[in-house]
């Protein structure tokens, strides 16, 4: 009975901290709609705010790596609540822009460190046949969780001051994850090594008979720096590579920005309205939790380098055919930022002197797709960089003199409908009927890379890299290659809309193909297959192997 308590209790804790993870995500899109008129944000302030996140990410996973392996998976990720929640407050008692940056920086802080601590708790608590499922059952919880933003950005969308119920609903499941993890027990490491049948896959108990036999247990748990992450020690170099690669691939196999611009997509094949753009984004999310849910059934059955490599096969067709469909019907894709000072969507702004051009033109007519996970930079966050020198002259506060906020929500909701109309009418043209065929191709296309990204890199990537390295050094070793995954991000989303300036968006696209065929060959290489082992056995096979 105490076995099956903790099984439920370790799997809550994975699913809530995947959750929160994807929720705070998520909320941002709904979320900078209304900050930016409540706030009068430029294009630039926006970018700020989105990237606030992934720098206290990146912080944490420079520093969280020492707090999980010094003080413990289990008080890391009740720190981690406990700084989410003073997150969570100051987000929604926010007064000042100040205020919001600093509570995003804090958010993004906790859901790094508890990201982190989560994966290698849960897969040292649990026996060796049910790790792959309740590992991956954190990825599930974090397309539920943005499928979940997505619905309470729709629901609060015309709510006065409705940012602050968003960003405030995330205590709920701080709180439980917070219960959650009390009465589970505080370190599972040292009793990980009686993974074996006969125990009929339940958790390891902490009984007073598994501590004798632990103290007649040979196995000894060695002390690593973080130095010997780049050494030969225990084959530690070959570790590293296998995390690293695999995070690196995860990010330029173009995960980012193929989601980032599947509103656009959606725009191109017919999904005209504001609300069937939004509502083909969450069709795009439930088919990101189907996917996952697949992942987590066969993560013990058809094992880690199976699923990845089948998962990399299926993105780089996917994006392919994305770049050759758009070499033969060409998308539109303008950025988000610019769309006032392009001339189609001039009438737009001389129908609305008052409103602020930079609020106008930021409002993105569709929240960025409900699949960008771990990457939230999004395309707008490049858009807006590049751009903030041409709306520097145009942010002054006086542009809306003593109109009320329900005037001011007013003229966005009209500007958000101009410029769906503007944008519109490339879309309605002669070409875009032509091409039917090929735009339903590109939105299938998009879905078999959702999907495929859901099965392989997805869970997967945070399993192997929870399983990989010896307990000593676990933490530190998970949160190097975590920096990565958030620097690499930042990057790409940086980087993404010059890139396609000077390459074009279909050379983009076969650009990611070929990487995706890169990392296939690395995961053939250098990959080994975890399944069914203990992590011990990993260890050992690994520390064998040159």
């Amino acid at each position: 009975g105490r076995a099956l308590l903790i099984l439920l209790l370790s799997a809550t804790v994975s699913l809530l901290g995947g959750l929160i993870f994807g929720y705070e995500l998520g909320i941002i899109s709904g979320a900078l709609l209304q900050l930016q008129v409540d706030f009068h944000l430029s294009c630039f302030k926006q970018e700020i705010l989105v990237s606030a996140v992934l720098i206290g990410a990146l912080l944490a996973s420079l520093v969280g790596g020492i707090l999980i392996d010094r003080h413990g998976r289990r008080r890391a990720i009740l720190v981690s609540n406990l700084v989410l929640l003073v997150g969570s407050l100051i987000l929604t008692l926010a007064r000042s822009f100040i205020g919001l940056v600093i509570g995003r920086m804090t958010v993004g802080f906790a859901i790094s460190v508890s990201s982190m601590a989560c994966c290698i708790y849960v897969s040292e608590m649990v026996a060796a046949h049910q790790r792959g499922l309740l590992v991956s059952l954190y990825e599930a919880g974090i397309t539920v969780g943005i499928l979940l933003s997505y619905a309470l950005n729709y629901i609060f969308a015309d709510v006065d001051e409705g940012w602050r119920y968003m960003f405030g609903l995330a205590i709920a499941p701080t709180a439980m994850q917070f219960l959650s993890i009390l009465f589970l027990p505080v370190n599972p490491v040292k009793l990980s090594f009686w993974d074996s049948d006969c125990q009929k896959g339940l958790i390891q108990l902490q009984n007073t008979e598994d501590r004798e036999m632990a103290k007649r247990e040979p196995y000894k748990e060695k002390h690593y720096s973080f130095l010997d992450l780049f050494r030969t020690r225990d084959n530690m170099r070959r570790r590293t590579l296998v995390g690293l690669g695999l995070v690196l691939f995860q990010q330029f196999t173009g995960k980012p920005n193929v989601l980032g611009y599947a509103s656009k997509i959606f725009h191109s094949v017919g999904f005209q309205s504001n609300s069937s753009a939004i509502l083909a984004s969450v069709g795009l999310g439930a088919i990101k939790v189907v996917a996952t849910l697949v992942a987590m059934a066969f993560a013990d059955k058809a094992g880690r380098r199976v699923l990845l490599m089948a998962g990399c096969v299926v993105m780089a067709i996917s994006v392919t055919t994305v770049g050759l469909t758009s070499r033969i019907a060409p998308l539109a894709m303008a950025r988000d930022c610019k769309a006032a000072a392009d001339p189609n969507a001039s009438h737009s702004l001389t129908q609305h002197p008052l409103m602020p051009v930079a609020s106008q033109a930021a409002v993105s007519p569709i929240p960025p797709a409900s699949s960008a996970v771990k990457s939230q930079a999004g395309p707008g966050f490049a858009a807006s960089r590049s751009l903030t020198k041409v709306f520097a002259s145009t942010q002054s506060r006086e542009v809306v003199p003593d109109s009320s906020l329900t005037q001011k929500r007013a003229l966005v909701g009209q500007s958000k409908k101009e410029t769906v109309e503007s944008t519109g009418a490339p879309f309605g043209g002669a070409p875009w009927a032509e091409h039917m065929v090929l735009n339903w191709i590109t939105l299938l296309s998009m879905m078999a890379f959702v999907s495929a990204f859901s099965i392989g890199f997805g869970p997967m990537t945070w399993l192997v890299l929870s399983e990989i390295y010896p307990a000593g050094i676990r933490g530190r070793a998970f949160a190097f290659c975590n920096s990565f995954n958030w620097a690499a991000n930042l990057l790409i989303s940086l980087s993404f809309l010059d890139l396609i300036d000077a390459v074009g968006f279909s050379w983009m696209f076969l650009l990611y193909g070929l990487v995706g065929v890169m990392a296939v060959i690395f995961i053939y290489l250098f990959v080994p297959e975890t399944k069914g082992q203990s992590l011990e056995e990993i260890d050992q096979q690994f520390s064998r192997k040159r």
